[in-house]
């Protein structure tokens, strides 16, 4: 079920005032340019985020601090502004689920409350190709599907080749503005998913941002997901090395390099790391949707315009297993506990085989293709022979000290009843 929502925004007079900052130099791009822009972003955080009663911006306000933040002119604009949406969404989420009146019962199932005519950062909707393709045509304005992917593309580029420098504004820019538009997924997905739950409605799930941008058209989902794994990875290590360089020049007695700028090292380190985070987050949200999604096939509930795709731990298998330069990196930068195990214990079931079957004359327990299971094959001298002919013995070190690591990690209600 889903509830129409409402939400009073800044007054027009107020509108007017706040934006005037922004007309005398929306082209320009000097010192009093800058400076108007910075009294804009604080002017919005003032009058809704300050106020006792402050009000949501209006949608011309949001589009301003979005373009700011997508222009990313400077470092110190892109962070207010990033911010300053963050901020905002906080504060005033466009959907939530309603609680439960448990004394109600014609009240006992949650709904989604919706907030209407709320700006948002994308442009995903089939019945709106038109405005998709404005947005494609717009540098400084909402997402559209093939733009998001573009974005991928950019971010994997930066961190695959090495290329990334602490002296790139743009590079920066663009992993905030992921940081930014993986938050409004999860503002949007998480009641969603979780209405889903409790209801069993796809309708719910198949309108959410996240599910109308893995089934446009314009994206390619296992091109964009394997770009998502790149830059995971590859991003950590570079994280990492950047840790190295600034214990260096902190330690070295000598004057650091001309060309390295501890500031600016400093910022891409935090802005790695979290971005790093942001794009763990993303992956796991697909995952979840792809369990959904699952159930919902399972109760006839999808049709052919939800289309086919592979689940996401697939990809991930698929590209672990032929692209080992990225295995390492990935079990170290993705902790979270449940998924991490779910991909560990796939992988090491590809080489251990199927759980064998007990038979009428078998007095022998069948092996689960679970982390426990794996285990006892391990345990036999014939199985781990087997399957070390197929996978080297370091990568089983590597996975099964990860598989542990995650497996410790899982609240305890999380873990697998043993018998």
């Amino acid at each position: 079920m889903e509830k129409p929502g409402s939400m009073r925004t800044v007054g027009g007079g107020i509108e007017e005032n706040i934006l005037a900052i922004l007309d005398s130099s929306e082209a320009k791009d000097t010192l009093d340019a800058f400076e108007d822009r910075i009294a804009f972003i604080e002017a919005v955080r003032a009058a809704s985020i300050v106020a006792k009663n402050g009000t949501p911006p209006t949608y011309k306000m949001y589009e301003a601090i979005f373009s700011i933040l997508r222009i990313g002119k400077s470092l110190e604009l892109t962070m207010a502004s990033f911010q300053l949406l963050n901020e905002l969404d906080k504060r005033f989420p466009r959907v939530n689920s309603s609680d439960v009146d448990i004394s109600n019962s014609s009240s006992s199932v949650p709904e989604l409350i919706m907030v209407q005519e709320v700006w948002f950062p994308f442009v995903f909707s089939s019945e709106n190709a038109s405005s998709e393709r404005g947005a494609a045509n717009n540098s400084e304005g909402p997402v559209d599907s093939s733009g998001f992917q573009l974005l991928i593309q950019d971010l994997a580029d930066a961190t695959d080749e090495g290329n990334l420098r602490a002296s790139e504004t743009k590079s920066l820019a663009n992993m905030l503005l992921f940081q930014y538009l993986v938050n409004v997924f999860e503002g949007d997905f998480r009641p969603r998913n979780s209405v889903y739950e409790d209801t069993m409605n796809w309708v719910v799930l198949r309108e959410s941002l996240l599910n109308m941008l893995l089934v446009s058209r314009k994206v390619n989902y296992k091109s964009l997901m394997k770009d998502c794994l790149t830059i995971m990875c590859k991003l950590y290590q570079n994280c990492t090395g950047f840790t190295d360089d600034l214990i260096c020049s902190e330690n070295s007695a000598a004057q650091p390099a001309e060309n390295f700028d501890t500031a600016a090292a400093i910022s891409l380190l935090e802005v790695g790391k979290h971005t790093c985070i942001a794009m763990q987050k993303f992956l796991i949200m697909i995952m979840e949707l792809d369990v959904s999604k699952k159930s919902a096939e399972m109760q006839g509930s999808t049709t052919r315009a939800d289309g086919v795709r592979t689940p996401l731990v697939e990809i991930i298998l698929d590209e672990l297993t032929y692209n080992r330069d990225i295995l390492s990196p990935f079990l170290q930068v993705f902790n979270e506990p449940k998924w991490k195990l779910e991909v560990v214990v796939q992988y090491l079931w590809k080489y251990i085989g199927k759980p064998s079957v007990r038979t009428r004359r078998s007095n022998s327990p069948t092996d689960d293709a679970s982390f426990s299971g794996a285990l006892k094959c391990f345990s036999n001298i014939t199985s781990t022979r087997s399957t070390l002919k197929k996978i080297r013995t370091e990568v089983v070190q590597l996975l099964l000290a990860h598989g542990f690591q995650a497996h410790l990690s899982l609240p305890s209600e999380q873990h697998p009843v043993e018998d």
